[in-house]
């Protein structure tokens, strides 16, 4: 299905982004977590809400999600794998792929050490998305370096299409299928020539074609490379908008302070944005 908008997070700036959309009558999806599995929801009380003190981030995050339910914000839980500018923004959830005419990034904040090697050889045999690119290795050796709830099940689908899989954790993880063969290691390097041709674990060469680095979050600046940061945020003006046409950001991946206030305010900002650059669009179109 196609909405006008995609809205990359499901926290404070996402929900305040999809609310705004909604009362310009456009579209929207959300694409994020669980509202009970962030920060915010394990606050005791949040004090600096306006008009609303008092209030934990539990109770927060709970109206927030029902204010957009309530205005037909449509809402998945699941992780954004891969993110494609092409006639607006093809963004792949698991196997499902979702269309949108403006985008707007709002995970809060993503903090994620790569590994060396990891970025010099991404698109050269490192994937995060194994639904996306696991076709590229039936039949190959392929290591999956499993960091979330999810990268077991991930292993097991490329398995079934044939990979040689390996599974590098720091720890097995009691939903891994047993007859995929399990490494304990902490410490890793991807490792290459012109394309990956290994992963080193704790200092054993695991030799395999494809790295798959499966985290609980991809960084915006990983979904789309072009994507312009400074000092670590993303960048924007005023209007909340990137360096990319029809993208907008807003909340804590835009930089301090990491409030909820400042959190809803920018993804207010960035939904009117966004709503103005789809009309304009549109009235270019007409003309």
């Amino acid at each position: 299905m196609r909405y006008d908008m995609i809205v990359l997070g499901s926290g404070p700036a996402g929900l305040s982004a999809a609310v705004a959309a909604r009362g310009r009558n456009k579209s929207v999806l959300v694409i994020g977590n669980r509202w009970q599995d962030s920060p915010l929801a394990r606050a005791e009380q949040v004090d600096n809400y306006l008009g609303m003190p008092s209030l934990s981030g539990a109770e927060l995050l709970d109206r927030f999600t029902r204010h957009a339910e309530e205005m037909g914000v449509n809402l998945i839980v699941g992780k954004a794998l891969a993110v494609m500018p092409w006639e607006g923004f093809q963004v792949t959830v698991g196997s499902e792929l979702y269309a949108g005419d403006a985008l707007i990034l709002a995970p809060g904040v993503v903090c994620q050490a790569k590994y060396p090697g990891e970025a010099e050889y991404l698109g050269r045999g490192v994937s995060y998305c194994a639904t996306c690119d696991g076709m590229l290795y039936r039949g190959r050796p392929v290591a999956v370096v499993g960091r979330s709830r999810e990268a077991p099940r991930e292993a097991a689908y490329l398995k079934e299409l044939g990979c040689q899989v390996v599974y590098v954790a720091p720890k097995r993880p009691d939903t891994l299928d047993t007859d995929i063969p399990f490494v304990q290691a902490g410490r890793l390097e991807v490792e290459g020539e012109q394309m990956v041709t290994g992963l080193r674990a704790d200092g054993a060469l695991i030799p395999c074609s494809g790295v798959f680095i499966l985290r609980e979050a991809v960084a915006p600046t990983d979904l789309l490379p072009q994507l312009k940061t400074e000092n670590g945020v993303i960048r924007v003006d005023r209007s909340m908008a990137t360096s990319i046409p029809g993208v907008y950001a807003a909340g804590d991946c835009t930089g301090e302070p990491l409030q909820v206030s400042k959190a809803v305010g920018e993804g207010l900002v960035a939904a009117l944005s966004a709503a103005e650059y789809l009309d304009r669009r549109g009235r270019e179109g007409a003309g």
